[in-house]
């Protein structure tokens, strides 16, 4: 055999498959009802009703304040034994009523089951028509929106949850078409203040009229003289009832917001874009097409250089520093494939993805995953249903050797123990400071990431002396 074909694989595969064991250790997700949560705080005047144990909303809150580093409001029902012998229905209709008498400026209130309330069998759908009966009696004036959100923790993860909460409030408050109105509905998925900022800039910098939907920016909350929090998100009833005019439907998460955008194509005949999420120079360039191309507006120039200056860092460091480094990547579907398509853009390469909930059949005819299979010159394995164990316990018996780690903080230690540099990404990462601020996405959230990578890389080329002579003559 030659040199050269001993550096090519001559048949790579992508294998798509379940984790071999049937129970999880370490999870990799969180239930249901915290996605279903933070779907919920997306909205402005929006308070969460969790119908739960007081954990199903206090560890959640937790959660949430160690990415963030602010505080958010949701609520519970704090269900106690007494409720799983004779029913927890009574608690939501107290909480309900607490809720609009405490705060009169509340407009929106996704109720929350979780896998008690599901187990008990608690009528939610009853309950807010009970709920809706008492609030027009002691609030003739005032339109407070209900939305079931059915969430048992037993089955999905935090990425099933987040989008049954978005897809039951834009069902419950978006009942009408009326007129018209050129904008774009926008679905980013679950992502951080930094990526809406970024999409938000480049649809004003195309001079494009768009929503984005749940829009999280207001979760990097400013501190201002007047000592007025401001950390809510900025997504509004208008703007869910608008969303049925809309020009077209944007869904950048297959997994997260893609639901909802089916439903509007289906309900009001808004045209739903399913797009690849915007990691990457690629994903980025087809975005930014297709909506000029449904919006005719242009791309500016602005863009172009934008797109240019990331092209360059890129290339400064790909073939220099990426190559043939093996990657595993963790975490939600949508991001995980995306930062695959990235790794391979630089070089990278993506040998191990691992997603933390079982839909098995909807990943394996998932189109990026297949069209994978055309670019990858190695083999790819995607696990789903698959934890934190599975990752260490490769690495541990040796059947993974991978030079980096993408993903959350909750994975951290397996990077520690096994002195495997780690690039932090997605949610939770609580352990490196502001990252929730900076984009992941499109053309700076590409050269962001790839000089992140680098900069871990070269810091652990420092600290275990490994080739950190390339420093020098760089």
């Amino acid at each position: 055999m030659s040199d050269c074909e001993t550096l090519v694989n001559p048949s790579p595969e992508v294998k798509v498959s379940a984790k071999a064991r049937g129970g999880v250790i370490n999870p990799m997700y969180d239930c249901q009802p915290a996605g279903a949560q933070y779907a919920g705080i997306g909205v402005t005047d929006c308070i969460p009703l969790v119908h739960g144990g007081q954990g199903c909303s206090m560890f959640v809150r937790l959660l949430f304040a160690q990415h963030f580093k602010e505080n958010f409001d949701i609520a519970s029902t704090s269900l106690h034994e007494e409720s799983a012998v004779f029913g927890g229905v009574r608690r939501v209709e107290e909480g309900v009523m607490v809720l609009a008498k405490r705060y009169p400026e509340l407009r929106v209130i996704p109720i929350i089951t979780t896998c008690s309330t599901e187990v008990i069998g608690d009528d939610i759908e009853g309950t807010i028509r009970s709920c809706q009966k008492a609030l027009k009696a002691e609030f003739p004036e005032r339109e407070l929106y209900l939305a079931p959100v059915h969430t048992p923790s037993f089955k999905g993860s935090q990425v099933t949850g987040y989008s049954e909460c978005v897809l039951s409030m834009f069902k419950t408050i978006a009942k009408e078409k009326t007129q018209p109105n050129g904008k774009l509905n926008i679905f980013p998925g679950w992502v951080n203040p930094g990526d809406v900022i970024l999409l938000k800039r480049y649809m004003k910098e195309m001079g494009v009229d768009a929503k984005i939907f749940m829009d999280t920016e207001n979760f990097d909350s400013p501190m201002m003289p007047d000592k007025a929090v401001e950390v809510q998100g900025q997504t509004t009833v208008e703007d869910i009832m608008d969303s049925a005019n809309a020009l077209a439907t944007f869904a950048l998460a297959r997994y997260e917001g893609g639901t909802t955008g089916a439903w509007l194509e289906k309900t009001f005949e808004v045209p739903n874009h399913l797009m690849s999420t915007p990691y990457g120079i690629a994903n980025t360039d087809a975005l930014l097409r297709k909506i000029s191309e449904v919006t005719g507006k242009p791309i500016p120039e602005s863009l172009v250089r934008e797109r240019g200056i990331a092209l360059d860092a890129l290339a400064d460091l790909a073939h220099m520093f990426f190559a043939n480094k093996k990657v595993a990547i963790y975490g939600h579907p949508d991001l995980v494939i995306g930062l695959a398509e990235f790794c391979l853009e630089v070089e990278l390469e993506p040998v191990l993805l691992l997603i933390g909930d079982d839909q098995g059949s909807k990943y394996k005819k998932d189109p990026r995953i297949k069209a994978l299979q055309d670019k990858v010159h190695f083999d790819m394995e995607v696990v789903h249903n698959a934890d934190l164990w599975e990752l260490e316990s490769r690495i541990t018996k040796g059947e993974l050797k991978v030079d980096l780690i993408m993903g959350h903080s909750k994975g951290r230690y397996i990077a520690i123990y096994n002195n495997i540099p780690m690039v932090r990404v997605g949610f939770p990462t609580f352990d490196r400071a502001g990252l929730y601020r900076k984009p992941t996405m499109g053309y700076q959230g590409a050269m962001e990431l790839a000089e992140n990578i680098a900069n871990t890389l070269f810091a652990h080329m420092e600290y275990t002396k490994d080739k950190e002579w390339i420093l020098n003559t760089w």
